[in-house]
């Protein structure tokens, strides 16, 4: 019984990849597409408006 105990763990973490890959895989594109897409754009809308202008070098 100590190869059930061996090959459990990485035979449940396979499983487990596959079905979050499958999650990524059916989430991407679709109606959910125009929502990430607006919401990435916000996020980046964000960080653009609060970085400091650069430095004007002395002439």
């Amino acid at each position: 019984m100590d190869y059930v105990s061996a090959l459990l763990p990485p035979a449940v973490m396979a499983v487990l990849f596959i079905a979050v890959i499958r999650v990524i895989v059916k989430t991407q594109g679709g109606a959910n597409k125009a929502k990430e897409d607006a919401a990435v754009d916000a996020a980046l809308a964000r960080t653009e408006g609060t970085r400091p202008a650069p430095a004007q070098p002395d002439a």
